[in-house]
């Protein structure tokens, strides 16, 4: 830190010779003005002081290092954070000096500074001297000082508050000789909104710094409800964080809104909702921040007010001028509410921002709108289209806003991504009278966003009408595409699966003139296939849409695409589920809600098809209390995803439960509304049938439920399969087998199809006296259903089964035919009796899953499960799986 250049202090060869008498006077200053006491006395805490411990602490660091700067914007806190601290430091003397406003020369300074250290109790030689010229100080005094300092047992501290408004070199010069001379006599803190004229990087490096700065001196939301409770408010913690939230945690601007909601007669309802451009803070920051700028830089901080983040070409895009790099740059230095984020990008404190916009409402009446369309502009040249939206919205330029959108191809913001609810929020305040496609498209989308139909497909008429001259431009291929986009929503809203191809096909047309937009906005293509897979699944083409829904599951996973992939895993999911895969369907539907919970996203925000096709999966293997759950968790959605798709499966899983749950009424009435759709659903129409049909078998009925069969077409194999069964409990034997010989459905179908067509046929043998036949069928549904673990077609089988079930159970050989049995002990008791989450790993143990299927089953991790058996088998007191099963067994656990 030392080196032989630095043996003199700064400023020596200025004043040769100018030494100062010996024991001369210092009650005066050297201007001959009596020293003002004010400037050596710590300041007082006011009863409302908040003294925060974590600070504290940290100060007492000051002790082990030379130097330590305590740097914060006006009003952060920093003065009565070390007034607090010095008082509290015993018998170690605390010299206390407040800089001048008017900023002192070398002279005046010096001689404050030898006052106040005399004033603090420390004795110093006369021979230090006294400077006698107000500009000027002999080049001995720091010598003799700092001699004077390095020979002390004890340091004494030096606190130079408001050092920011010492500007001279030259004083800074000679106060970091005294430091680097004085040793460990002495510990200078340092007070300031700016960066200080030291060379700090020196002591930083030599680990002889210690610095407290504006995010340290913050107020976390726990300190300011303390602060806020010593001005006499408690509020709700929710209410606190808002207030920190937008004050920063900035300690005058908490105890100034503490002071002002302690006046109204509804302090939280103040603070919430509080204009900071009428209120004492505004006075503050105004005169402790504004103010002290010159007026062009004023003008800068009021026209970048309009800002959220800047960098110094957006600010001078904004103000019209070419220096706002360097001024910002300043401003930030300086701790004048101005942060600098990094890499080059700044922003205002926000209560302040709010302050100079209220400020430039007055001084500049009508600018607003001005610089926000030149912020809109700039941004979108800059390719920051969210950020030129949101400026073009404040700037009421609608015409440019709703261009800006679609000439990117970003209408699927509306409806995807993380964007989405503010873009949609964002056009809610556009009116009627703006016209031209861009305007249109937006309405159009906004509606649909809302699952208006009628009304999106008036504004998709009009833009038809628009577009009907092509000029081939880029611009009008992107709004082009746009309008295909949205027809393909609509369609698939409508349930119209001719017309989602004609949007498809007229999409497709499009691609090679906007590539670079297609790939900055993935979103489009995934919506777009999402939108046509969907179609094809109501019209029941399912190999076309699994086709198309494919492509979307496949696309890079991303924020703008996950809402659509979600989408199109969970109909996936459903799709093999209607075909009676019930374990594929479950692990499409799992990465469906892997893909929302990746990006963060809340279950209403996406479809909730993955959840109805879980819920479908639990019915069948009668896992009812979970059904319901799962239904309850998918009653959200997104508006604009919830089509005639996701209403039908809804509505026939609802009544499935029902069914399951012994409520056939309940049933009949979940599907009795007709689903609206321009076109009806093949399998919709068949499913909903056979649930009624099923009903009305429950409710005795059995002629009517044979009626509804007309409506199931044979090349539907699951729903052929059911409508077998629906025959066989109606008494027609017969025809259920011709159904079944008809539509051959193994190898055609599912676990969840093949099951119940066995069965059907065991009990058609059954019925003929064909025991063998009958048991071996039962066997062999019994051995596909506990690999998909189905348990409801079992359930639903009626009692001719339960012979057969006992028959394939494990059993212990007949007396005589081996040794003679062993004489059996009674079971050793129960431990402690097992937890509701032990039985429900206990009783997939007697379904012979594997620890990986229990867990995916509970949604819980493998190592939770193993946790559980061992738990179970301890209060078993067994050893292995098929010991624990059979204990449970004897102990009428199971």
């Amino acid at each position: 830190m030392t080196g032989p250049e630095d043996d003199d202090p700064p400023g020596a060869d200025e004043v040769p010779g100018a030494d100062d008498p010996p024991g001369a006077e210092d009650h005066a200053d050297p201007r001959g003005d009596p020293f003002l006491r004010t400037r050596f006395t710590v300041p007082a805490r006011p009863v409302t002081y908040l003294r925060r411990e974590r600070l504290n602490g940290h100060l007492d660091q000051a002790l082990g290092t030379p130097l330590t700067m305590v740097n914060g914007p006006a009003g952060a806190g920093k003065t009565l954070l070390v007034a607090d601290w010095a008082e509290r430091r015993g018998r170690l003397p605390v010299a206390w000096l407040t800089a001048d406003a008017a900023g002192d020369g070398p002279g005046v300074f010096w001689a404050y500074l030898l006052r106040a250290l005399r004033t603090a109790g420390v004795s110093l030689p006369s021979d230090v001297g006294v400077p006698a010229d107000a500009n000027r100080v002999a080049p001995a005094l720091p010598v003799r000082l700092a001699a004077e300092l390095s020979g002390r047992q004890r340091p004494v501290v030096v606190v130079l508050d408001e050092f920011d408004r010492v500007t001279a070199p030259e004083i800074a010069g000679q106060l970091e000789f005294v430091l680097r001379h004085a040793g460990p006599g002495l510990r200078l803190v340092l007070v300031t909104r700016t960066e200080p004229l030291m060379p700090l990087h020196r002591y930083r490096a030599a680990g002889e710094l210690t610095e407290i700065r504006g995010a340290e001196l913050a107020f976390t939301p726990q300190e300011a409800a303390q602060l806020l409770e010593l001005h006499g408010l408690r509020l709700p913690p929710a209410a606190v964080r808002a207030l920190v939230e937008r004050t920063r945690g900035w300690a005058a601007g908490l105890r100034l809104s503490a002071l002002a909601a302690g006046q109204s007669p509804d302090p939280e309802v103040y603070l919430k909702e509080f204009e900071a451009g009428r209120s004492t803070i505004a006075d503050f920051l105004l005169a402790e921040v504004l103010k002290r700028q010159d007026a062009r830089t004023q003008d800068l901080l009021l026209r970048v007010s309009v800002l959220d983040r800047f960098g110094p070409g957006l600010a001078n895009a904004v103000t019209g001028r070419d220096d706002a790099e360097a001024v910002l740059a300043r401003l930030s230095r300086e701790n004048a509410f101005v942060e600098h984020l990094g890499h080059g990008l700044y922003r205002l404190h926000p209560l302040f921002a709010e302050i100079l916009r209220a400020h430039l409402r007055i001084r500049r009446p009508g600018m607003e709108p001005g610089l926000h369309r030149r912020a809109a502009t700039w941004l979108r040249r800059s390719g920051a289209l969210a950020e030129a939206l949101a400026h073009g919205a404040a700037a009421d330029d609608w015409e440019f806003t709703a261009h800006a959108l679609i000439d990117d191809l970003a209408i699927g913001q509306f409806f995807t991504g993380p964007r989405s609810d503010t873009t949609a929020g964002l056009f809610t305040a556009m009116g009627r009278d703006g016209a031209g496609p861009a305007q249109e498209l937006v309405r159009a989308a906004g509606r649909l966003a809302r699952r208006d139909l009628d009304g999106g497909l008036a504004h998709l008429r009009r833009v038809r009408y628009e577009l009907a001259e092509h000029d081939g431009t880029t611009d009008e291929a992107a709004a082009r595409l746009s309008c295909a986009l949205l027809e393909a929503l609509a369609a698939r809203l409508a349930g119209a699966p001719e017309r989602a191809e004609d949007a498809a096909r007229a999409a497709e047309g499009l691609w090679d003139a906007v590539p670079e937009l297609l790939d900055r906005h993935p979103e489009v293509t995934a919506l777009l296939l999402d939108h046509l897979g969907s179609a094809r699944l109501w019209a029941g083409h399912f190999e076309e849409a699994r086709d198309a829904l494919v492509t979307v599951a496949d696309c890079a996973p991303g924020a703008a695409t996950a809402l659509v992939r979600e989408d199109a895993l969970g109909r996936l999911a459903l799709i093999d589920q209607l075909h009676g895969w019930l374990g594929r369907a479950e692990r499409w539907a799992r990465e469906a809600l892997a893909e929302t919970e990746r990006f963060g996203l809340f279950p209403s925000s996406g479809t909730g098809v993955d959840r109805v096709v879980l819920a479908a999966v639990a019915v069948d293997r009668d896992e009812l209390g979970r059904a319901r759950a799962l239904l309850d968790t998918s009653a959200e959605s997104h508006p604009a995803l919830r089509d005639p798709v996701l209403e039908a499966c809804r509505a026939l899983t609802t009544a499935r439960l029902h069914l399951a749950s012994g409520d056939p009424g309940a049933a009949l009435r979940a599907v009795e509304a007709d689903v609206p759709a321009d076109v009806a659903s093949p399998w919709v129409r068949a499913e909903t049938a056979l649930v009624a049909a099923a009903a009305h078998l429950a409710g005795g009925r059995a002629r009517t439920a044979v009626g509804l069969l007309a409506r199931v077409p044979d090349e539907q194999v699951a729903c052929a399969v059911e409508a077998a069964g629906v025959q066989l409990a109606a008494g027609r034997t017969a025809a259920a087998v011709r159904l079944l010989d008809r539509v051959r459905p193994e190898g055609r179908a599912g676990p969840a199809v093949t099951v119940r067509a066995a069965l059907v046929r065991a009990r058609a043998a059954d019925e003929a006296g064909d025991r063998a036949a009958a048991r071996g069928l039962v066997g062999r549904a019994l051995a596909e259903a506990r690999r998909e673990r189905l348990r409801r077609p079992f359930a639903e089988a009626g009692p001719w089964i339960r012979p057969y079930l006992r028959a394939a159970a494990p059993h212990p050989p007949a007396t005589g035919t081996g040794p003679p049995p062993r004489r059996r002990e009674p079971p050793p008791p129960v431990v402690e009796e097992l937890s509701g989450r032990e039985r429900d790993v206990l009783r997939r143990l007697a379904l012979t899953m594997s620890t990986e299927e229990i867990a995916a089953d509970l949604y819980v991790s493998v190592n939770t499960v193993k946790t559980h058996l061992k738990s179970v088998y301890r209060k078993l007191s067994v050893n292995r799986r098929n010991e624990a099963v059979r204990r449970a067994r004897e102990l009428d656990l199971l």
